[in-house]
C-alpha cells in the first residue's frame, strides 16, 4: 500500500511539472513566432501598455513594451543588463491556465502589499506575451525573476512559499 500511494504521488508530481512547461494545446511555446492565445477579459494584449502604479502594493500586469521601458529594453542592450528603472522588481511569469501558478499568485500578492513602496511586483501571462518569456527562455512556470535596483537578476523556477519569497529577496534584493 506504501508503495502505491508513493508512485502515485511521484506520478501526480511529475504530472504537475509537465502541465505547467507546456502551453495549454500541450506544446512547448515557439517564442515570438508562436501564436498568441485569445485576450480574455482584463487582460492586456500585445503592443498595448496600460497605466500602473508601481510600489502600490499590487501586482501589475506587464506587457513585453512596458517591459522595454520600465525595466530593460533588450533590443537596445541584448548583451548586457542595463536596469531602467528605480526601485528593486519582482517578475512572476505565469499562465492563467497553470495550477501552480495559481497557488503561487495570493502568496506574490502578499508580498506585493508587505513590501509596498519598497520592490515593484509585476506579472507577465506568457500565452500573452511570447516575446518577452521567449527573450529569458522562460519553459517552465511559474518562473519568479528577482532583478535588484543594482546587480544581476536572478531566475528562480518552480511554486516557492513565501518563506523561500523571503529568503530570495532578502539575498538577491536587499542585499
Amino acid at each position: 500500500m506504501k508503495k502505491a500511494l508513493a508512485l502515485l504521488m511521484v506520478a501526480m508530481a511529475a504530472w504537475t511539472m509537465t502541465d505547467c512547461s507546456q502551453n495549454k494545446q500541450g506544446r512547448k511555446a515557439d517564442g515570438p513566432s508562436a501564436q498568441h492565445a485569445k485576450g480574455g477579459r482584463g487582460q492586456a494584449m500585445e503592443g498595448q501598455s496600460r497605466a500602473v502604479k508601481p510600489g502600490d502594493g499590487k501586482v501589475n500586469e506587464l506587457t513585453t513594451a512596458d517591459f522595454k521601458k520600465k525595466i530593460m529594453d533588450y533590443e537596445k542592450h541584448p548583451d548586457e543588463w542595463v536596469f531602467e528603472g528605480d526601485r528593486p522588481v519582482i517578475i512572476d511569469f505565469y499562465a492563467t491556465w497553470c495550477r501552480p501558478c495559481k497557488m503561487t499568485a495570493p502568496v506574490v500578492e502578499e508580498l506585493a502589499n508587505d513590501y509596498r513602496g519598497t520592490i515593484d511586483f509585476y506579472k507577465v501571462d506568457i500565452d500573452q506575451e511570447q516575446e518577452l518569456a521567449a527573450a529569458f527562455g522562460i519553459q517552465s512556470i511559474p518562473t519568479f525573476l528577482f532583478i535588484p535596483a543594482k546587480g544581476t537578476p536572478t531566475l528562480q523556477m518552480g511554486a516557492m512559499q513565501k518563506a523561500d519569497f523571503e529568503k530570495v529577496i532578502q539575498s538577491v534584493i536587499l542585499k
